[in-house]
């Protein structure tokens, strides 16, 4: 019964990646701020507990105990800040769930995962370096390919008009997968989140 109990009473941390700084605000790499920002929103939790590696906030999701984080180091140096709150909150790296943008999936899209490689994101790379493991819940968010241009200028460019809408749209429906993983666990919202989404984007940009 007492590892049970503990297992209810453990913290998810939420984290999202992206660079620190208003030079990168609203940028293609940043959509794992914006996921933290709308959650934080959704569940009133003040962000802005500002740590040496992390901005945090901390309170509760349907009575469990939840810490909503977007690392103050860049992309790159992600692992300082998970490692922080791992070690700050005795967490597993199971208890994570890491949001970030995916150039491999088209705009809009999102996929939820148990585990996997890094894939070539930095973020992710440099996290699964300091944990050890591949064995951690992670969301991302379709930004699309590069295109002509690299990949660096890219990830670094802030969306069109026209591409907004689809991204506010993926940014809630990344954020009700959060919340469903919280409730019902990462295969319930596996199944329920990645499949292709169809709706007009346009009913979820903000106004």
């Amino acid at each position: 019964m007492e590892m049970e109990r503990e297992g209810q009473t453990r913290t998810r941390l939420i984290v999202g990646l992206g660079n620190p700084g208003a030079r990168y605000r609203n940028t293609r790499h940043n959509v794992g701020f914006s996921c933290v920002d709308l959650l934080a929103e959704r569940w009133g939790i003040a962000v802005n507990d500002r740590r040496r590696t992390t901005t945090l906030g901390q309170g509760y999701r349907d009575g469990l105990p939840v810490a909503l984080a977007k690392p103050r180091t860049f992309m790159n140096r992600s692992g300082e800040s998970v490692a922080y709150l791992l070690a700050r909150f005795g967490g597993r790296p199971a208890d994570l769930v890491v949001v970030y943008d995916e150039m491999a999936l088209p705009l809009g899209r999102i996929r939820l995962r148990a585990r996997g490689s890094d894939a070539g994101h930095n973020g992710m790379a440099d996290i699964i370096r300091t944990v050890r493991t591949i064995d951690l819940p992670r969301l991302r968010i379709g930004i699309g390919g590069p295109g002509t241009s690299g990949s660096v200028d890219h990830v670094l460019g802030r969306f069109s008009d026209d591409e907004r809408p689809a991204v506010f749209a993926a940014i809630g429906r990344a954020a009700d997968a959060v919340e469903c993983l919280l409730a019902d666990g990462i295969d319930m919202a596996m199944n329920r989140y990645n499949t292709d989404y169809n709706a007009n984007p346009q009913a979820d940009a903000p106004a």
